[in-house]
């Protein structure tokens, strides 16, 4: 079972206050361990809370949250058809929802069980390209991300066929 740290990297520079709200939500170790067992309570989560879950995992699988990472996901989201009405504040509540559920016991099988179960097979496939494509953004694969992209595909039940496109896919869009 992999397991993640996260921890906030802080870095000079303006922030947007959905970044704020992420590296503020995120300075004590949340994520524990990854893609395990399910846990008692599970919360329910709508398509956006259980999109923005799994991208946030992707996001610190390394155990950081960098500033850039935050700015990552905020342009992530807000590109996306599930976010495209969201205003700041609708995006600070669906972190504060996504992150309380994180600093539980467990919370990451918690998190990452309610959003599988909430997600269509369609959005599954979208979550796990959007995860790729932040996990590889900085050109660097290590084992642990490795690990994590193999253990996503498998527990969002998406074909290896597929998969490997998606990957393939990012690969070439972050060369230039």
């Amino acid at each position: 079972m992999l397991q993640i740290h996260l921890k906030v990297i802080e870095h000079a520079g303006y922030c947007s206050p959905i970044e704020d709200s992420i590296k503020e939500r995120t300075t004590m170790g949340l994520l524990d361990t990854v893609l395990g067992t399910e846990s008692q309570a599970q919360p329910t989560l709508s398509p956006s809370e259980a999109f923005a879950a799994i991208t946030l995992a992707a996001t610190a699988i390394d155990g950081d949250l960098a500033e850039h990472e935050a700015r990552s996901i905020a342009s992530v989201l807000s590109r996306s058809k599930l976010f495209r009405n969201y205003t700041d504040e609708m995006m600070n509540k669906l972190f504060d929802k996504i992150l309380g559920i994180l600093r539980r016991r467990d919370g990451i099988n918690v998190l990452f069980n309610s959003a599988k179960q909430t997600l269509t097979q369609e959005l599954r496939e979208a979550a796990f390209a959007v995860a790729t494509d932040l996990v590889l953004n900085d050109g660097i694969l290590t084992e642990e991300e490795t690990n994590f992209l193999n253990d996503l595909y498998l527990s969002l039940g998406i074909s290896s066929d597929l998969a490997l496109q998606i990957m393939q896919v990012v690969l070439i869009k972050n060369r230039g």
